[in-house]
């Protein structure tokens, strides 16, 4: 089974120096039909112009992950991280019990567009933590390139619920296959480009829930980079 959320159905926050469009329901944006899917709560994608950004601002009891697009994200908080996120590394931040952030777009010139991903974690009260990693195109290059996980397997980063996050660069007429346990379930979120979900096509800013399929095939028609989010 295999519900499709299009692109310009979801939820959208113009703030000027702020295009946000929400996957689920997200602060002012609320539709009782999309408040996630399994431990995934938000999907927002979001793009900042030059030299503007979110001030300081607090989380807590959830993971959090950001996947730029393209651009730079600058990003400070109270546990003493100061970083920059560029195209091909993933930042996690454990809010946990409570973190103060902010994030800028440190450019003068290009804008910065970027994915923002809330999971709730297995359990509240958790330790505050941040990790980065870059992970190079080439292992993401018509391949699943696991960059999340439980376990920390294939060197990806560490978050606290039984959820796996693969990001893949596709060239076009290429084609990846994802297994699913029979008791698992994927979000799929196009980033860039054009595929076929099991045959079902799919833009750039569409997500589709996938459940009760043995497998994912994702297949180019364009130069495209997808999400596979496996969950239990």
């Amino acid at each position: 089974m295999i519900h499709l959320r299009k692109s310009d159905d979801r939820g959208r926050a113009d703030h000027g120096w702020l295009d946000s469009r929400h996957t689920f329901s997200f602060a002012e944006y609320h539709d009782p039909h999309y408040m996630g899917f399994r431990s995934l709560r938000v999907i927002n994608e979001d793009r900042v112009r030059p030299g503007e950004g979110f001030g300081t601002h607090p989380h807590r009891d959830m993971e959090i992950l950001s996947v730029v697009i393209e651009g730079a994200l600058e990003h400070k908080d109270n546990m003493g991280t100061s970083s920059v996120i560029r195209p091909g590394e993933v930042q996690r931040m454990t809010a946990g019990t409570g973190v103060l952030h902010s994030e800028y777009n440190p450019s003068r010139k290009e804008p910065v567009h970027f994915l923002q991903i809330w999971i709730v974690p297995e359990k509240k009260g958790l330790k505050p933590g941040y990790e980065q990693k870059l992970f190079p195109d080439p292992e993401r290059r018509n391949r699943l390139r696991l960059v999340a996980s439980r376990d920390r397997r294939d060197g990806s980063l560490a978050i606290h619920q039984d959820a796996d996050l693969y990001t893949t660069l596709l060239d076009p007429g290429t084609s990846v296959v994802h297994s699913l346990a029979p008791d698992r379930h994927a979000w799929v979120q196009v980033a860039r480009g054009e595929v076929s979900l099991n045959g079902r096509a799919l833009h750039a800013g569409d997500g589709a829930a996938v459940s009760k399929e043995p497998s994912v095939e994702l297949k180019a028609s364009s130069d495209a980079e997808v999400l596979l989010f496996d969950l239990a």
